[in-house]
């Protein structure tokens, strides 16, 4: 009996190394299966249009799966599953925008191999006469990292040593969000315990819904994400003297000062470089320096305007979402949610934000609070913090809101203060706990987290806190005067010693 990578070949030998690729690398370097993943995407589409003579009028993927399905090439359910594998493939490109652990993209890769096959399944009959032959799944394995490192180090190879880059900088990212929990460790620590100590005073309810960072805390990190930073610069610059891609990412890694300090100077020369070679990465970053100035580019909207597009239309969701920035900056409304449009339906939260927004003011378009909602909360899910801190609000402040809601409310605050410092955020918590909107009070956390608003806040966000500080200690003062018992006098001093 055939087996996957032999059935996938059978159907065309044009997608079958992209599909041995992204299935190779499923549980070592996710990140590049989901680029092949996007890759395999884009010649599946194609070859249906060749083969039902679709002329496509777009370089964007989501465009031509779209002409697909207005041509009647594919079913809805084909083209649902075809838009979730470029959705799925966009991730891969972009983790960090994501905040996906290491499971998560491993989860995502191989769902959206056993999601090839199925479409493939079913669209075998538009290229073949009869159905699809059976074939037998083999196991995912976890080889492709060894032999990567053979390749790179035994055989010098730059694309086995660009990739190692790769899968070294995925895991410096995810490292560098781990660390930045961490960093919370000792805040949470407080929260939490003095949560556990006021409880049983102010509150009769449940638990906190802060479970935010136990798996981070109890992980033992045994590199930094410095050490993998540098790691990855190491491989990035062996193979940038013949490997274009692995050019622009040498060039990243100087101006990020992977290796130590930056320098933006030769690392965006690089980039350009790079850009000028037709690397899409590279496009976009470049597009994006001229659209806001950087080192060593003047903001230029033309030059931006063409990097940016060309990014794009090779389905670059980042360069898809400034494209629209840049409409929008020049007023072209309508050019601007279309670009807007198109980087959200790749998945990318930041374009998903902008676009309720846009949705909500009805700018290039008709105003829809519905749909403005639900890409509202579509970003909010996947960690937007501008998304997550508007829809906590909106939940604050529904006097309807549910229970399960307020949780969901309170995790997203949680959220943003960790990866944001947001002193909105930590105000919106602080007068949510203690005016017991979340279903408990908790005067400690309320005024630890009204002291670390005051401590980050500008002057005008002072003037917000000012009254509210006052508020508090008059709280914590008239609960004081009612002769609580010796544990909840210990839990008020403690509130009362952070508002000192």
């Amino acid at each position: 009996m055939l087996n996957d990578i032999e059935f996938i070949n059978g159907f065309s030998t044009e997608l079958s190394d992209d599909y041995r690729l992204a299935k190779s690398y499923v549980r070592d370097i996710p990140t590049q299966a989901l680029v092949y993943i996007r890759s395999f995407t884009h010649k599946l589409a194609a070859q249906l249009a060749v083969q039902h003579g679709v002329t496509f009028t777009s370089a964007n993927l989501y465009d031509r799966i779209e002409q697909l399905n207005q041509r009647r090439v594919i079913d809805v359910a084909a083209v649902r599953a075809l838009h979730r594998l470029r959705s799925d493939g966009n991730r891969g490109a972009h983790p960090e925008k994501y905040h996906l652990t290491q499971t998560q993209l491993v989860n995502i890769a191989e769902k959206s191999i056993h999601q090839i096959l199925q479409v493939i399944e079913k669209l075998y009959p538009s290229l073949h006469p009869g159905v699809a032959p059976h074939y037998q799944f083999e196991a995912f394995d976890s080889f492709a990292g060894r032999d990567l490192c053979y390749r790179a180090v035994m055989k010098n190879d730059p694309e086995a040593q660009y990739l190692v880059g790769m899968s070294l900088k995925a895991k410096g990212l995810m490292l560098q969000e781990q660390e930045r929990a961490l960093a919370q460790t000792t805040d949470d620590s407080l929260l939490a315990n003095s949560s556990s100590a006021s409880s049983s005073s102010t509150s009769s309810s449940s638990n906190s819904a802060e479970s935010n960072t136990p798996s981070l805390i109890s992980t033992t990190v045994e590199q930094t994400s410095a050490d993998v930073f540098a790691q990855a610069a190491h491989w990035f610059h062996i193979a940038s003297a013949h490997h274009q891609a692995a050019l622009f990412e040498h060039g990243v890694s100087l101006l990020h000062g992977y290796s130590g300090a930056e320098n933006p100077a030769t690392g965006e020369a690089f980039i350009a470089q790079a850009a000028a070679q037709g690397i899409v990465n590279a496009q976009a970053l470049l597009g994006f320096f001229y659209l806001v100035g950087s080192d060593q580019f003047e903001v230029d909207i033309n030059q931006a305007e063409t990097l940016l597009t060309l990014a794009a239309n090779a389905e670059d969701a980042e360069a898809m979402s400034n494209l629209g920035v840049l409409f929008y900056q020049n007023q072209q409304f309508e050019q601007a949610y279309l670009w807007v449009n198109k980087a959200a339906q790749t998945g990318y939260p930041h374009a998903q934000y902008h676009l309720a927004l846009m949705l909500e003011q009805g700018e290039g378009c008709q105003v829809d609070i519905a749909t403005s909602q639900q890409w509202m909360q579509e970003a909010a899910e996947q960690g937007q913090l501008d998304a997550m801190l508007r829809c906590s609000s909106d939940i604050l402040h529904d006097d309807d809101a549910s229970q399960e809601q307020l949780n969901i409310a309170e995790h997203y605050l949680h959220e943003v203060i960790k990866y944001g410092r947001n002193v909105t955020a930590m105000i919106e918590l602080s007068v949510a706990l203690a005016d017991g909107i979340l279903g408990r009070i908790d005067v400690v956390q309320a005024a630890y987290l009204l002291q670390q608003a005051n401590l980050h806040a500008n002057e005008i966000q002072r003037q917000v806190i000012e009254p509210l500080w006052q508020s508090l200690q008059m709280q914590i003062d008239s609960v004081i005067a009612l002769n609580p018992t010796e544990d909840e006098l210990a839990t008020l001093q403690q509130a009362k010693c952070l508002l000192a």
